[in-house]
C-alpha cells in the first residue's frame, strides 16, 4: 500500500510539473525552435540525472540486451514525441490534438490487451509440462471494465475542457503527427516495462534522456539560424522545464509505471490538460466556462475510478530500487 501511495503521489505531482509547462514552453519556444528547445531542456536534464545516477545507482553499468530498450525508448518516447506533438499542435485545432492525445491510455489498455494475449497463448502452448504443478493455470487476460470506463470518461472530459467543440481542420498531416505522437508515448511505456525487473528507475531515465538528447542535436542543428536572443526569463523557464518536467518528471513517471504498471500510469495524462487550464484561470484570469469545469470533474472522476484500488492488476515485475 505504501509503495502504491508513493507512485501516486509521483504520478500527480509528475502531471503538475507538465501541466504547468505550457507556460515555459510559450515563453522559451519564441526565442528557441521547438527541436532546439527539446536539445536545450534535455542537456539540463542529463546534468541533474546524472548526479542523482551517481549518488543512487553508482555502480550499475548496461548489458547489451538493455540497449535496444533503452535506445528505442529514447529516442521514440522522448525525440519522435516531441517532434510528432509539436508538428501536429502546429497544423490542427487545439481540441483535435487534446483530444487525440487524450486517447493514450485507451490505446494503451488495448496493447497491453493484446500484449498479455500473446503471453497467454505462449503459455497455453508451452503446457504444463514447463510450469510449476503447484501454479495456478494461467488466466485469459481482459480488460478491467472499470479501468476502461475510466479511462474513456477521462477522454470525455478532456473534450470538454478543450471547450466541447471540434473544429475539424482536415488536415491529414496533423492528424498524421499527433497520432505519431500517441504511439511514440505507447510504445515508450511498453520499451521500459521490461527494464524494471533489472535496473533501477534512474538508470533507466538517465539513459533514456542521453539517447532522447542525441536524437535531438541533428534537428537543432537546423535550427540554429533561427535563434533569438534569450533574457534571463527565457533562461529560467528553460530550466524549469530542464530539471522538473525532463529530469524529475521522466524520472517520477518511471517510479510510477514500474509500481502501478503501463495502462494504469498513462490514465493520468489526461489530468494534465485540467492542470493546465485551472493554472491558467489563476495565473493568467482566463475566464473558464462551466463546461469546462464540467470537464475537469469529469476526467478526476475518470482517474479515480481508473485507479481505484479493487480490481487493480498490473503486470508483476521483480522492481529494482527506485
Amino acid at each position: 500500500m505504501v509503495e502504491r501511495q508513493k507512485a501516486l503521489l509521483a504520478l500527480i505531482v509528475t502531471v503538475l510539473f507538465w501541466g504547468l509547462s505550457f507556460i515555459s514552453i510559450k515563453i522559451a519556444v519564441v526565442v528557441f525552435p521547438p527541436m532546439s528547445l527539446g536539445a536545450l531542456r534535455f542537456s539540463l536534464a542529463l546534468v541533474l540525472l546524472y548526479g542523482i545516477k551517481r549518488k543512487m545507482a553508482p555502480q550499475e553499468t548496461m548489458k547489451l540486451r538493455d540497449l535496444p530498450y533503452l535506445v528505442g525508448a529514447g529516442l521514440i518516447g522522448v525525440t519522435a514525441y516531441f517532434f510528432c506533438e509539436n508538428n501536429g499542435v502546429s497544423l490542427v485545432s487545439a481540441s483535435e490534438a487534446s483530444i487525440i492525445i487524450a486517447a493514450i491510455p485507451v490505446i494503451t489498455m488495448i496493447a497491453d490487451q493484446i500484449d498479455q494475449s500473446v503471453e497467454y497463448r505462449r503459455m497455453i502452448r508451452r503446457g504444463p509440462g514447463d510450469q510449476n504443478p503447484w501454479a495456478e493455470p494461467p488466466r485469459r487476460p481482459t480488460i478491467a471494465k472499470r479501468r476502461l470506463f475510466g479511462a474513456i470518461l477521462s477522454v470525455a472530459g478532456v473534450w470538454l475542457v478543450a471547450g466541447g467543440t471540434l473544429q475539424v481542420s482536415g488536415n491529414l498531416r496533423g492528424y498524421v503527427f499527433m497520432g505519431g505522437a500517441a504511439l511514440s508515448w505507447v510504445v515508450y511505456s511498453f520499451l521500459t516495462r521490461p527494464l524494471f525487473s533489472r535496473h533501477s528507475r534512474i538508470f533507466i531515465v538517465f539513459w533514456q534522456t542521453v539517447f532522447g538528447f542525441l536524437g535531438f542535436l541533428p534537428f537543432a542543428f537546423f535550427e540554429i539560424p533561427r535563434w533569438g536572443q534569450p533574457t534571463l526569463v527565457v533562461l529560467l523557464h528553460v530550466a524549469y522545464l530542464g530539471i522538473f518536467c525532463s529530469a524529475l518528471g521522466y524520472w517520477f513517471y518511471a517510479m510510477a509505471m514500474g509500481s502501478l504498471g503501463v495502462s494504469t500510469s498513462t490514465v493520468f495524462i489526461n489530468l494534465i490538460p485540467v492542470v493546465t487550464v485551472v493554472s491558467a484561470f489563476f495565473a493568467l484570469q482566463d475566464r473558464l466556462r462551466p463546461i469546462q469545469w464540467l470537464g475537469a470533474v469529469a476526467v478526476l472522476s475518470g482517474v479515480y475510478a481508473a485507479t481505484l484500488e479493487r480490481g487493480f492488476h498490473h503486470s508483476k515485475e521483480k522492481a529494482r530500487p527506485s
